[in-house]
Formats: C-alpha cells, structure tokens, sequence
C-alpha cells in the first residue's frame, strides 16, 4: 500500500512559541513547524520569514503587536521557498518597506517560483491554512549580493549569504552585537532537512561558517531555539550529520549502480537509525534521495520540483 503522500496527512495543529532571545530578537517557533524571526530596534522591526500565508502571518503579527508597535520595516527571505515567503504581503500594512533577498533566492524566483508554490501546497496544506489570501509570488524589493547590514537605531543587523547548503540562496540574518542567528534552513534540530533544492556538497563548509560565528542563540529553520552555544553547536552537528549521512548513501549507491528505488532502500538503511523519529522524516526523505542521488550522479543544479514530479517521484519510491 502506497504512504499517503508527503504531509498531507499532517492535521494537527502544532503549538506556537514567541520567545525572547535578547534585548531585541524573539523567535517564533511552532514545535517542528518552519520558525520566522523577529529583531526590534529602536526605530522599526525586522522579520526573518514570513509564515507561509498572510492569513497565517497574523497570527506572528499579533505576538510583535504585544510587545511593540514600531514599524515592521523589514522582512528578510532565508530563501525562496513558498513555506517561508508567501505571508510577505501581510506586512505592507504593518510598515514594510523592504523586502530583502539574495541574489541567488532572487534567480530561484525567477526560475522555479511558481512551480514551488503549487508544489509545497499540495505537498503540506496544513501549512498554507487559507492559501486564497496570497496573492502569488513574493517578489523582492532589495537584492544583495554577499553581505547587508541595516540599522535599527544603534543595533547592527547584518543580512549575510555565507554559502550555498539548503539551496544555493541561503541567508541567515546575525546581530554581532548580541550574539544571535537567525540560520534559516541552513540548520535545523530535530527535525528533517529537506534537502530538495540542496547544494550537499556545499553544506557542511557553510555550517563551519556559522559555527565560527560563535553564537549565543540560534534559531533553526524548524525545532526550539537554541538558547546557548553548546546547543547551538549541536544544533550544527545534527544537521551536519544529516547531509553528510544522506549524501555519502547517495555517492554508495551511484558507485554501485543502483537505481533510484534501490538507492532510497540504501539510503534508509543509513538513514533511519538515526533520524527516523524526528519531525518530517517521512515527508523529506523521498525528496531528500533524489536530490542527493541527482547530485552524487554530476547533475549540480537542482532539478526543478513540480506538482508532477512530486507525484511520480512518490509513486516511484513509496507506491
């Protein structure tokens, strides 16, 4: 019997958290559901991701709301992927002015947003709860290349792409002064890494990279915010070990000659042992194969996801 696909099955409602981090970062995180981030300065706020509708977005509004109403200035895109940017028109009337993306989540956009956006939303409704109040892609307003910092009054934010891991446009957001990331999907802690659109042989360099930042807090794409170093660097590991453990399967099979079918079984016999009980595992882990399978055989950039591929590629692997 085929597994229902992906997270359709998924209708449980999970608890939110908004969570205060330092004198001017929370962190909104919903027990395994993707996390947004908030900075509030002295003048305005920033947001880091949107939640996935502007319906949904109210509901991370209305938490900024109990505790300031300054402006929402700002709203900064870890990357392009619809779960995380499609809430964006929600802040035009809290005060956004900008919104922020890299280079490279700005050609994703372009190349494959909309193919994304139907994807995620048949693959996982919950997370698009009224999905009739987008109004289509989100769209930036400003594109930065490597670095951008911005000033809320005297607090440095600085918008960095340190490299390519979850797809090639991860941006994390880094307030020095205070010791907080904000990692995007670059990491996550107790749940899957969806690896999809994944540079895998890239990822490993680029959480070295964020590890040398020594933060203090951390807030990953999905699970709790990490409210020390020590778990922050475990936040890292876990992650790490997920993309090496799932890359190095694929590079196993392709040297022996499996086919796809053959390198999902392998790669769950590597995979499940450690991961197998951790948010999402059943919903990434197909995508998760053929991507690294993708990869470990030279094809480099990702090939695009669609509403029909997904379908086959499930039937494929877990019909």
């Amino acid at each position: 019997m085929s597994k229902t696909f992906a997270s359709r099955a998924d209708l449980v409602q999970k608890k939110t958290s908004f969570t205060r981090l330092s004198e001017h970062a929370w962190a909104y995180t919903a027990e395994g559901d993707p996390n947004s981030g908030v900075v509030i300065g002295e003048d305005a706020a920033l947001v880091v991701d949107t939640t996935a509708t502007p319906a949904m977005a109210q509901q991370l509004i209305a938490e900024i709301r109990k505790v300031t109403d300054k402006p929402i200035k700002y709203v900064v895109l870890s990357h392009y992927h619809a779960v995380r940017v499609l809430g964006a028109s929600a802040y035009a009337a809290q005060g956004a002015q900008e919104v922020i993306a890299s280079r490279g989540t700005y050609e994703l956009i372009v190349e494959r947003g909309a193919q994304d956006m139907n994807s995620e939303i048949e693959r996982f409704p919950r997370l698009f709860d009224a999905v009739e109040s987008v109004p289509g892609l989100t769209w930036p307003t400003m594109v930065f290349e490597r670095d951008l910092t911005l000033f809320l009054g005297k607090l440095e934010v600085q918008i960095k792409h340190v490299g390519m891991g979850h797809t090639k446009g991860d941006t994390i957001v880094w307030l020095p002064q205070e010791r907080v990331l904000f990692s995007g999907d670059l990491v996550e802690y107790g749940a899957a890494a969806y690896t999809g659109d994944a540079q895998l042989a890239h990822w490993p360099a680029t959480l070295e990279v964020l590890r040398g930042l020594t933060p203090e807090k951390l807030v990953p794409g999905r699970g709790p915010a990490l409210l020390t170093n020590a778990d922050a660097n475990r936040a890292i590991d876990y992650t790490k070990s997920f993309v090496q453990t799932l890359f190095a399967a694929a590079q196993e099979s392709v040297a022996a000659g499996h086919d796809l079918r053959r390198a999902f079984a392998h790669a769950r016999s590597k995979m499940d042992p450690l991961f197998g009980d951790v948010f999402i595992y059943e919903h990434c882990l197909p995508f998760d194969v053929s991507r690294a399978f993708d990869e470990a055989s030279g094809i480099a950039h990702p090939r695009i996801w669609t509403a029909e591929r997904d379908q086959q590629m499930w039937q494929t692997l877990q019909g």
